[in-house]
């Protein structure tokens, strides 16, 4: 005899919304990391600004 098991629906439903907030808040900070930051909070040195610059030019993002 198996044991199956079936969560509830809501339970699944608020782990979709809070997978799908936590991909979008991400995907807003890379965006603004790379398209607007310049070098204002990532401050680790030249090598994650340069990074970030090229990754300005290859998006098309206007930098300078």
């Amino acid at each position: 005899m198996a044991i199956a098991y079936s969560p509830s629906r809501e339970t699944d439903s608020l782990a979709t919304v809070l997978t799908t907030v936590g991909v979008v808040l991400l995907a807003l900070l890379t965006l603004y990391l790379v398209g607007f930051d310049q070098g204002a909070i990532s401050r680790s040195g030249m090598y994650l600004h340069e990074l970030m610059h090229d990754g300005r030019h290859l998006l098309g993002l206007p930098c300078h």
